[in-house]
Formats: C-alpha cells, sequence, structure tokens
C-alpha cells in the first residue's frame, strides 16, 4: 500500500518491544509499521455458500396506509379543512400585519363575528378561531418576525379588548424574545404593560381570570426584561 503520509524509520532503542503497548509516539508508529508489513496483500473472504442458498425473508410492503377502524374514516370535508388550516400556517409573510392578525386571532374575533358556522363537526375550524401559539410554529419564528406579530398584536390591543386567544400568543411570543432586548422591542413591550394597566382599571367586571391575566403580563415586562418603572406594588 502506498502511504499517505512521510513517515520515515523510528529511533527506537534496543529493547523495543512490539507487544508492550507504545508509550511514545514513535513506538506507535513502529507497531504502525509492523503490523502493516505482515498485512498479507490478497485477501479473500471466506464466504459459506450453503448460506446463500437459504431463502431469505424481506418483507416489503407496496400496498397503502392500513384503512382507518370501521366507523372512524374521516370525511373528505374534513380532510379537505385540515389541508385549508394547515396551508394557512404556511402562508402569513413576516410583513403581513393583517394575516397575522387573522391567523392569531381567528376571522371570527378579528370581523368581530359571533354567529356559529355549520362546520362544528369538523372539528376545530382554526381558519375561524385562530391558530394557539404551538411550538412548531412560534419555533420557526425568528426575531424579526416575533418583534413583527408583536406589535401587530399590541397595536390591536391597543383599540380591542382583552381576550384568551391574544392572551395566550403575546405570553408565546414574550418567551421567545431574546435578551438583550432590541430597541423596538423594548418600546412595545412597554406599551403592552402599560396597555394592560389601561385595560385592568377599565374592567367593570372585575373578572379575576382577566385581571389575572393582565397582571401576568405586567409583571413579565417589568420583573424578568427589567423595566421595573413599570412594575406593580407588592400588596
Amino acid at each position: 500500500m502506498p502511504r499517505l503520509l512521510p513517515v520515515g524509520d523510528c529511533d527506537l532503542p534496543e529493547d523495543f518491544d512490539p507487544t508492550v503497548p507504545p508509550r511514545t509516539p514513535q513506538e506507535y508508529l513502529r507497531r504502525v509499521q509492523l503490523e502493516a508489513a505482515q498485512c498479507p496483500e490478497v485477501v479473500v473472504a471466506q464466504i459459506d455458500p450453503k448460506k446463500l442458498r437459504k431463502k431469505q425473508t424481506i418483507s416489503i410492503s407496496i400496498s397503502g396506509c392500513q384503512p382507518a377502524p370501521e366507523g372512524y374514516s374521516p370525511s373528505l370535508k374534513w380532510q379537505q379543512q385540515q389541508v385549508a388550516n394547515f396551508s394557512t400556517v404556511r402562508q402569513p409573510k413576516s410583513e403581513d400585519e393583517e394575516g397575522w392578525k387573522k391567523f392569531c386571532l381567528g376571522e371570527r374575533l378579528y370581523s368581530e363575528i359571533d354567529t356559529i358556522s355549520d362546520n362544528e363537526n369538523l372539528g376545530i375550524d382554526y381558519i375561524k378561531m385562530g391558530f394557539p401559539p404551538l411550538l412548531s410554529i412560534v419555533s420557526r419564528m425568528n426575531q424579526a418576525t416575533i418583534t413583527s406579530v408583536l406589535e401587530y398584536l399590541i397595536n390591536w390591543f391597543g383599540e380591542k379588548k382583552f381576550t384568551p386567544e391574544l392572551g395566550r400568543w403575546l405570553y408565546a411570543l414574550l418567551a421567545c424574545l431574546e435578551k438583550p432586548l432590541l430597541p423596538e422591542a423594548h418600546s412595545l413591550i412597554r406599551q403592552l404593560a402599560r396597555r394592560c394597566s389601561e385595560v385592568r382599571v377599565l374592567e367593570e367586571n372585575r373578572n379575576e381570570e382577566q385581571i389575572s391575566a393582565l397582571n401576568l403580563m405586567i409583571c413579565l415586562v417589568s420583573r424578568y426584561f427589567d423595566q421595573r418603572d413599570l412594575a406593580d406594588e407588592p400588596s
């Protein structure tokens, strides 16, 4: 075999024993040279022909998916709805403000429609109800997109009421913001905290769950993101 590296003869002591584990780089290289010299130029694999004559079982499935259990096969209408929902997940671009509002909040909330459609038997219609901030969605968003979507939703919140859908997305986006904050993100979260405090004061029904959600937003902005001047004084 040709040498891949130019290794010359090693200067070793007369008592060098190749059977003893090498103690120096020179002994290691010399041992490799000796082992290589003992390798035959041609190696023939010993194959037992009897083993090749045995029938070997190889399972290859050429059919499609197994059919759904009886009574559980999804309708074509349901499948088409899921494809439409999935397609919507892939469509919003970073600069598409209206598209992101519809995506996060749903067409029903976005258009302020209270009526319920006839498609409820198809499962959750995410196009109408809004997509939840799933990890599979938010993990694909870079910091620029996260900041943009946060801005869109805070702008929405500036004129609209606080809803659970909005709260879930705000929380998820805050969780994805990297520190130290970019200047635009810094301004946005302060705007969010101030708006939460305004809505909290105007809350007529004193909805404990909603006030708790508003408190959480203010707490995260002020305590986690170090905007201490916006923090609530402990009771």
